[in-house]
């Protein structure tokens, strides 16, 4: 990699531009060197450039270009994808993501949420997970937990279009967006003092004091920083579908059952559609993809339905914990509500996407700042993954705003530590929660059933500690 010299040497490097391009000639398009083809005058000078036009890296144009001590700096999105008009169907994506009350209220104070409102949602206003291995299962309810609803189902391209209408709209003046912007690469500064540089496959090139990375778990910005990241692959793929219940209900509830190979989620839709989410293993998520509607659909009734082989030792240890539990006045998780049966499957519909882990171990670099997936990767099964970005969006914004008003440089390090210090301190807990999760249940050993079987049943009957878990999920 590259490092993009300092200003006051510039003159040297361009002279050195031919030489450097013999000796890594046979690197690929995102070699960070510098390139012939790349015009030396740069096509635009800016404040700050966001490259990945998603739902986080829109969002933070959104919230950049609309705070007020923000207003005055120039800011550039690069999306690599083209500008596409949206028109909503009657049939729903089969990519949906839960978003929770701070996300809610993100959107709410950008005027996002009201687009959103106007096309559609679905309310979650109840939540059952249950352990396909024994009878543990834990309940939320809104009425019960919160003064607002669980959690919000909402299409990835419909939120989406609602924050690209609200940033195209005449209260966001400073915010440039090119889209079909194919990055090459980019060379970044080691001083705050000077800029980096993000150079386009077309040859156009940017400058800019501050870049963010919020290109996605396969980030090019990351990359260029030369930070560590841990990751690793779950040997899992999560199956995704639009699919039609068999009875009509007011579907409010968010059905999980953890099965031996991973958990499957029913989210409602609306009062005859919910989406699937199941993660399993590679061979099972294709064979699942393979098979035939009307088998694919019996294939997910099982999942829901089954009944696996169970321990005497942990049903007789849960029915002993359920009669203390009853004894004391504490809910023994005898009353559940049924799970609802699946009907058929939208046509075409079926998708799967692989599921691994991520984490960043720095979010900064001098004059660059990681959000959402290029920082974080989480498994699916606590919905957490989009509103963790969201709230590195929040807090990006809120310390650059405080920064900038107290007359700091936008890429200067103070803040942008105190970002990466906040957001890792919520951040790496959470992940590493949800990844403890999904190995406890990914597990059918009898001892590791038994106890997680009656620390779900525990967490349960102990109210506190469902409102402590439900408020940690919402921020």
């Amino acid at each position: 990699m590259i490092l993009c010299q300092a200003v006051s040497i510039r003159r040297s490097f361009l002279t050195s531009v031919k030489s450097l391009e013999r000796t890594i000639s046979t690197q690929k398009s995102l070699s960070l060197a510098a390139s012939n083809k790349y015009d030396e005058k740069p096509k635009g000078q800016y404040d700050i450039i966001i490259a990945g036009g998603g739902m986080v890296g829109c969002t933070l144009a959104c919230a950049l270009g609309k705070n007020s001590v923000l207003q005055h700096l120039k800011i550039l999105l690069l999306e690599s994808s083209p500008n596409k008009k949206y028109e909503l169907t009657k049939e729903y994506s089969n990519r949906v993501v839960a978003l929770n009350q701070n996300t809610k209220t993100l959107m709410n104070s950008l005027d996002i949420w009201e687009h959103v409102e106007k096309m559609r949602l679905q309310p979650v206003r109840n939540m059952q997970v249950w352990d396909a291995c024994s009878d543990a299962l834990i309940s939320f309810s809104s009425s019960e937990m919160l003064e607002d609803d669980v959690a919000y189902i909402v299409e990835n391209d419909l939120l989406l279009h609602a924050v690209n209408t609200e940033l195209s709209s005449p209260s966001v003046k400073n915010v440039n967006i090119v889209y079909g912007a194919k990055i090459a690469g980019y060379e970044l500064t080691k001083q705050t003092s000077s800029g980096s540089k993000v150079k386009l496959e077309n040859g156009d090139t940017y400058l800019c004091d501050l870049l963010i990375g919020a290109d996605g778990a396969n980030s090019s910005v990351r990359k260029a920083m030369g930070v560590q990241y841990v990751s690793w692959n779950y040997d899992q793929m999560g199956v995704v579908a639009t699919l039609y219940l068999a009875e009509e209900t007011e579907n409010t509830t968010a059905w999980q059952r953890w099965l031996p190979k991973g958990p499957i989620a029913l989210l409602p839709l609306d009062s005859q559609r919910s989406s699937l989410v199941w993660s399993t293993s590679n061979e099972h998520a294709k064979e699942l993809l393979r098979l035939p509607e009307d088998q694919f659909v019996d294939s997910v009734n099982d999942a829901l339905w089954k009944q696996y082989p169970r321990s005497r030792t942990v049903d007789a240890s849960m029915s002993w914990l359920g009669s203390c539990l009853k004894s004391v006045g504490l809910p023994d998780g005898a009353v559940r509500q049924l799970p609802p049966s699946v009907r058929s499957v939208a046509p075409a519909s079926r998708a799967a996407f692989p599921l691994g882990f991520g984490h960043s171990t720095r979010y900064i670099a001098p004059g660059v700042a990681l959000v959402g997936d290029a920082a974080h990767r989480v498994h699916p099964l606590a919905g957490q993954g989009v509103n963790l970005g969201f709230g590195d969006v929040k807090d990006l914004t809120e310390l650059l705003s405080d920064a900038v008003y107290s007359g700091l440089d936008i890429n200067h390090h103070s803040w942008l530590e105190k970002y990466e210090s906040i957001r890792q301190r919520h951040n790496v807990p959470t992940q590493l929660a949800v990844d403890a999760l999904h190995r406890l249940y990914t597990v059918d050993s009898p001892p590791v059933v038994l106890i997680r079987s009656l620390g779900l049943q525990l967490t349960n009957a102990l109210q506190p500690v469902k409102k402590l878990i439900m408020s940690q999920a919402t921020t």
